[in-house]
């Protein structure tokens, strides 16, 4: 009977798994998968069971957390694995060979350690020395291996399959790794994990509000981010291309005999740019030919008309029958209200 029974749990177990691996492959196919990502489906069904997890289980956890444990301890346990975390960091700064960042990141974790109380409190940075961020993915990257294809991994997020290997490197070098009993050591890896997420709160719910497709947005800044650490922050801003735009009009070609506008027209547009301080719109030549701005309102004198004539038409601004006729040359006030006018000159 017990055999039987072991059977019959063997076999629920692997129909179980048949029907999950069945769903990942039905899910995991794309019709047009984004360049670099040709595992888009299966990365984005994951994603989902991730975002799920994060949701109904990692985020409340996260909350309560925050709820029950004041900030200063929080930020206390931030900087014990902080001052953890620059271990494996220094390693592979120096594997890198860059010896003057593993030289600080070894002097953050003396400094750390003894002066700190463990790490509990960061010393390092009030002592100038900078925090640095490395891993093992970053320094198979330095010496040419390529990144590979877009992973989204159960329970640990973005990746791609360069620092996935790495990522089983990063784990034998970091210290908790070698801490006994084992479910200490599994104890603290389970608190940097709530205590990371509760740090992450607020950036999460800026996540959910800004982000339309949340997948897209997480590979993008994961790819942006590792090639940015990649590059040392140096990498080059390269510039847009504009070469295939329209050329600019090229207004030295405007002939300088064109017709003037009416003289009813001039008069209109140059009460109305009173009132803003912009000048009359009139090709450069005509403009110079006729020199003559005025002060008060800001507006350019009207040109000449094409005709060739050396006197101008009057110009009724007024409007009414018995106004006074001026030069178009010379601006006055309009007298609407039957106030005085006088010349400007």
């Amino acid at each position: 009977m017990q055999t039987l029974r072991k059977r019959g749990v063997r076999t629920v177990q692997i129909a179980t798994f048949a029907l999950a691996t069945a769903t990942l492959v039905g899910c995991s196919t794309v019709q047009t998968p984004t360049k670099g990502d040709p595992l888009e489906g299966l990365n984005r069904t994951i994603f989902t069971v991730n975002d799920k997890l994060d949701q109904y289980a990692l985020k409340p956890v996260a909350k309560g957390y925050v709820f029950i444990t004041p900030q200063p301890v929080r930020d206390s346990v931030t900087n014990f694995f902080s001052n953890i975390g620059d271990v494996y960091i220094a390693a592979n700064n120096l594997l890198q060979l860059k010896i003057t960042d593993g030289v600080e990141d070894i002097m953050r974790i003396v400094i750390n350690t003894v002066f700190g109380v463990g790490g509990l409190f960061d010393v390092a940075t009030l002592a100038k020395l900078p925090k640095h961020d490395n891993d093992l993915g970053l320094t198979l990257g330095h010496y040419g291996v390529p990144a590979g294809p877009y992973l989204v991994l159960p329970l640990f997020g973005p990746s791609t399959l360069r620092d996935a290997v790495g990522s089983i490197g990063n784990y034998y070098v970091n210290p908790l790794s070698y801490i006994h009993p084992d479910g200490l050591s599994w104890a603290l890896y389970g608190l940097n994990v709530v205590n990371t997420r509760a740090n992450l709160l607020n950036a999460s719910d800026v996540l959910e509000g800004a982000a339309l497709d949340k997948y897209s947005f997480v590979r993008n800044a994961y790819l942006q981010r590792r090639q940015y650490l990649l590059s040392d922050g140096k990498q080059s801003q390269s510039l847009p291309n504009y070469g295939d735009e329209a050329p600019l009009p090229k207004y030295d070609d405007v002939d300088s005999g064109a017709a003037a506008a009416p003289a009813g027209t001039q008069g209109a547009a140059a009460k109305a740019s009173g009132a803003s301080g912009a000048a009359a719109a009139t090709p450069p030549q005509a403009a110079s030919a006729t020199g003559a701005t005025t002060g008060a309102t800001g507006t350019a004198a009207a040109p000449e008309a094409a005709s060739g004539s050396s006197e101008t038409p009057p110009l009724d601004l007024n409007g009414g029958p018995e106004t006074t006729q001026i030069p178009a040359g010379q601006l006055v006030p309009p007298t609407r209200f039957n106030f005085p006018s006088f010349k400007l000159r």
